[in-house]
């Protein structure tokens, strides 16, 4: 079973940048899309970064341009650098990783087995 914990988050006023970082440990099955999600009060949790085996990432409209997500093998560790940070990006995020067997395309819409406990994110203005 796959272990994720996030870290990195904190309170920041709005412009500013923070980076996520998610420690992945343990068996990955399915290592086809990994991602960050978040969630906003009152409000479900929502994908907004992914990244596939191949390297190519996905992003919500809301971040594109302003948040990048990668990838480090070798360290077994995903990143979210979010930049030009905004009052509505005020959210709890939480990485995710191996996903269930499907025939999807687009790692944004697969099914994550595993997430993260989460890392709080608050901007100010």
């Amino acid at each position: 079973q796959v272990q994720l914990m996030e870290s990195g988050g904190g309170s920041v006023q709005s412009g500013g940048a923070l980076r996520l970082s998610c420690a992945i440990s343990g068996f990955i099955r399915n290592r086809e899309c990994m991602g960050w999600f978040r969630q906003l009060p009152g409000k479900e949790r929502e994908g907004i970064a992914t990244i596939d085996e191949d390297g190519v990432t996905t992003y919500v409209d809301s971040v594109k341009g302003r948040f990048t997500i990668s990838l480090d093998k070798a360290k077994n560790t995903l990143y979210l650098q979010m930049d030009s940070l905004k009052p509505e990006d005020t959210a709890m995020y939480y990485c995710a990783a191996d996903i269930y067997d499907w025939g999807g395309h687009i790692c944004l819409h697969a099914p994550y087995r595993s997430y993260g406990q989460g890392t709080q994110v608050t901007v100010s203005s």
